[in-house]
């Protein structure tokens, strides 16, 4: 029996053969196709949308290692309590990391991992943006810099954890439920 991706009962649509490549390389490079396409495959465009985004943040030219992305995705997906990224993105932080148990801790509290002063202030912010967004000011910004961060590398760090609280929420709204693979993953 194969788990259910999320509560709502959305037909895939037909794919192009573009977006079919997109998933075979996915399974190839991951071993799965992420249960995350998988719910924005009832509407090509909107996947479209969500993976040209995500591959943009995520994988682009940035001043953010991966490590770092992925650990914005996890301190914000921690406040957010979103299952589906800790999971997913838990065990990207543990394999980028090579270290089991900053994954964890990442996934519980940020702030009981040996980070950098970097690390930190990236993830406080992130964090902040999270939780109080509009009690965001300079001093916040400045923090960033302090800690080695450019002007451009602050506007990806807000732009990771925005997308992040996006996805989310959309998650918790679907209840979308992670692959069973990631579990395992990196341990």
């Amino acid at each position: 029996m194969t788990a259910k991706i999320t509560v709502l009962e959305l037909e895939q649509a037909e794919l192009s053969d573009a977006t079919k490549a997109y998933f075979a390389k996915a399974k190839e490079k991951l071993g799965l196709v992420p249960n995350v396409l998988l719910a924005y495959a009832f509407d090509e465009k909107k996947l479209r949308a969500f993976t040209d985004m995500y591959n943009d943040l995520m994988l682009g030219a940035s001043g953010l290692s991966k490590l770092e992305r992925e650990m914005i995705a996890v301190a914000v997906s921690s406040v957010n309590h979103c299952y589906y990224c800790l999971v997913a993105h838990g065990a990207a932080v543990r394999q980028l990391s090579g270290n089991p148990a900053l994954g964890e801790m990442m996934v519980m509290n940020y702030r009981a991992a040996d980070l950098s002063a970097r690390q930190r202030a990236m993830l406080d912010f992130a964090v902040k943006l999270t939780e109080t967004p509009a009690k965001i000011v300079e001093a916040d910004r400045q923090a960033l810099r302090d800690a080695g961060f450019s002007d451009r590398d602050i506007w990806d760090i807000a732009s990771t954890a925005a997308f992040f609280n996006m996805s989310n929420r959309v998650a918790a709204a679907i209840d979308m439920r992670p692959n069973e693979e990631y579990h395992a993953m990196a341990r």
